[in-house]
């Protein structure tokens, strides 16, 4: 019997649909998953659904599981949780996460996925991929014990970021962000909360995640003499300009990019990107995450809905589409 799932495409920038499409039968390599729940990495995603990632990052920018070409027909995402319905023994009905796009039921090699930790629920564990660019950003910002670290900009990444700094003993972690009711989230995540306007100064290290030009400029204001911003955004075709003229070069400033396609130099002998999203899956042991999902709908609404997610930076955390 032939198998067939659905999967969410953007069919042309601004536009998406689910289309029904075969599944291969797995072999003795590979694993078949049927979805639970998926998340929606705004920023990136919007970008990726609006047409905007510029042609000299179309490979560089491709998903695991990425089918069609940007700007489109495109199949896109990496935050996939399912069960295991078809593999080997040791994975056979096992809950993972899985570096997939949006769709219903996938084959993919059974390296390819990762089982759960008994203590992360399926529902928070779409934050995984998330967390794993947050771990990756801390580690390139080199947050130390006792540093003074600011975090410009309250997405979900910088919302990840801001928590695992403040779990390094001594850290004092400000999040910095226009809407004041990130401060309870702040609080609860154990930073303290600013908004841009106080946002603290002589900072040891910044680290900038809001994808604005206003956000950088915030960020390049807060560092102290000699302190590393580290840039974690991605604007996709847009074009910020920064404040260099400024205290730039007067403060001796670093500013440095961050990107999870890439380990850290230092870490490379030793790590590599499956054990590094074995850890961000198992730091997900803490239900006080569960309040950076800001939203969750059926698959199904996802072609209607995505053009409202793609607009609404403000309010949008990491969205959770669920599938029956």
């Amino acid at each position: 019997m032939t198998l067939t799932a659905r999967a969410f495409w953007v069919r042309e920038p601004g536009q998406g649909e689910i289309f029904e499409q075969e599944l291969i039968e797995p072999d003795a390599s590979e694993v078949r998953v049927r979805a639970l729940c998926s998340g929606i990495s705004r920023g990136t995603e919007a970008l990726v659904f609006q047409g905007q990632v510029p042609p000299s990052q179309y490979a560089a920018m491709r998903a695991p599981f990425q089918e069609g070409d940007f700007p489109g027909p495109v199949k896109y995402g990496y935050a996939s949780v399912g069960r295991v319905e078809h593999g080997p023994a040791q994975l056979q009905g096992q809950p993972v996460f899985c570096l997939f796009p949006h769709q219903d039921r996938y084959v993919v090699p059974a390296s390819a996925v990762l089982p759960l930790p008994d203590e992360v629920p399926p529902e928070r564990a779409v934050l995984a991929a998330n967390a794993e660019t947050a771990l990756n950003v801390v580690w390139d910002a080199g947050v130390g014990p006792g540093d003074r670290v600011g975090v410009i900009g309250g997405g979900v990444v910088g919302c990840l970021v801001a928590w695992l700094a403040a779990r390094i003993p001594g850290t004092r972690v400000t999040l910095v962000d226009l809407q004041p009711e990130r401060a309870a989230l702040a609080d609860l995540l154990g930073a303290h909360f600013a908004q841009p306007a106080q946002a603290p100064e002589d900072q040891d290290v910044v680290i900038h995640t809001s994808a604005s030009e206003a956000g950088l400029a915030t960020a390049l204001g807060c560092a102290g003499t000699e302190a590393c911003v580290v840039e974690a955004s991605w604007y996709g075709t847009a074009q910020p300009s920064a404040p260099f003229g400024e205290a730039f070069h007067a403060r001796r400033l670093t500013l440095r990019s961050s990107q999870v396609g890439q380990l850290p130099p230092a870490r490379r002998p030793r790590w590599d990107h499956r054990r590094r999203l074995a850890l961000a899956l198992a730091l997900l042991d803490d239900p006080r995450l569960d309040t950076l999902i800001s939203g969750q709908s059926r698959f199904d609404e996802l072609p209607q809905l995505m053009p409202r997610l793609a607009e609404g930076s403000g309010e949008v955390l990491c969205h959770r589409i669920v599938y029956s």
